[in-house]
């Protein structure tokens, strides 16, 4: 989800790093999030760091036909017009693999980055998503995101709303259960634009940190790069 112009872009339903995933959380799980994006360098045009706290829980108790919905409370600490209302909204649609036919690919609908205050915050980022997992080869991930003009822009001021959404994701189980690895893409000139590289541990049945690089398709927008960590913890359970 990013702030304003001037931000990192920060994907906050379930996620693989940055974009959204086909994931949704279980009925009555709840999903807590901690993500940080500190930048490399302090120079450029975009220099600030990120934090984010959100909280998603699952609402609807079937297999086939999955909700989830969440908040964020996110700020980059430096006093800008978009920390002054740190407040941002997601919800999430979709039926995993196999839910409709025999190989059917998951499938996802949903929007994040609905923010509070009109014209900085209110990126209001709508997407499609499907998924599908190949044996050894791991998940593959494509769909399309839409948003704001007035708020998704380019250096220049102009619209760069919307993109597509590539991502790649496999646990490495040759290795360990417990370790993953993800490559995903946003495509656009917006701070949206993003291509993030990064593995995850899980170190409890719950609970997985994520190490990832974040590379911005527009230096003047998305700034420069980042490393972010991430830490995820599930509590409560499905019914």
């Amino acid at each position: 989800m990013f702030i304003a112009i001037a931000s990192v872009a920060i994907a906050t339903p379930s996620t693989q790093i940055w974009s959204p995933s086909t994931d949704i959380q279980p009925y009555k799980v709840w999903h807590l999030g901690l993500d940080n994006y500190t930048r490399t360098t302090k120079t450029g045009a975009v220099t600030n760091n990120v934090y984010d706290a959100g909280l998603t829980v699952g609402v609807l108790p079937f297999e086939k036909i999955q909700l989830e919905a969440g908040f964020d409370y996110m700020e980059t600490g430096t006093n800008s017009p978009a920390d002054s209302s740190p407040m941002y909204f997601n919800a999430k649609l979709g039926t995993p693999e196999t839910s409709i036919a025999k190989g059917s690919p998951s499938f996802a609908v949903g929007g994040y980055n609905f923010g509070t205050k009109t014209g900085v915050t209110t990126q209001n980022i709508g997407y499609a998503l499907f998924a599908k997992t190949l044996p050894s080869l791991g998940r593959f991930s494509a769909g399309y995101y839409r948003g704001s003009r007035r708020v998704l822009i380019d250096d220049k001021g102009q619209p760069a709303n919307d993109g597509v959404i590539l991502t790649w994701d496999r646990t490495m189980t040759e290795i360990s259960d417990k370790l993953w690895f993800a490559i995903d893409y946003a495509s656009g000139k917006s701070a949206n634009g993003a291509l993030n590289i990064g593995f995850a541990w899980s170190f409890a049945k719950n609970a997985s940190v994520i190490f990832a690089y974040d590379i911005y398709n527009n230096k003047k927008t998305g700034g420069k790069d980042t490393f972010t960590t991430q830490l995820d913890i599930n509590f409560g359970r499905s019914h």
